[in-house]
């Protein structure tokens, strides 16, 4: 189990990390929903992640991210239908 969990940890680093390096190389923007999309899967998966450690502050950071993020698609997304 505990192979599992650190996979999920990785590949949450890894989402966050790229939308992270993508929008600073100018490939995505903040406003896009790949990005957008990037940082709720890994925030997600990383909350877990977290959960699985009782780490209560990586919890916190990870669920307000995601949190963030999903009120972030919601707003693009009534804009794109404006």
């Amino acid at each position: 189990m505990d192979n599992i969990n650190l996979i999920f940890g990785i590949v949450g680093m890894v989402l966050l990390l790229l939308a992270f390096a993508l929008n600073l190389l100018k490939k995505v923007t903040e406003h896009s929903k790949s990005y957008i999309l990037l940082n709720i899967f890994g925030a997600g998966i990383s909350s877990y992640y977290a959960y699985t450690l009782n780490a209560l502050p990586f919890i916190i950071l990870e669920v307000v991210w995601a949190s963030f993020a999903i009120y972030k698609l919601i707003v693009v997304s009534k804009q794109a239908r404006s």
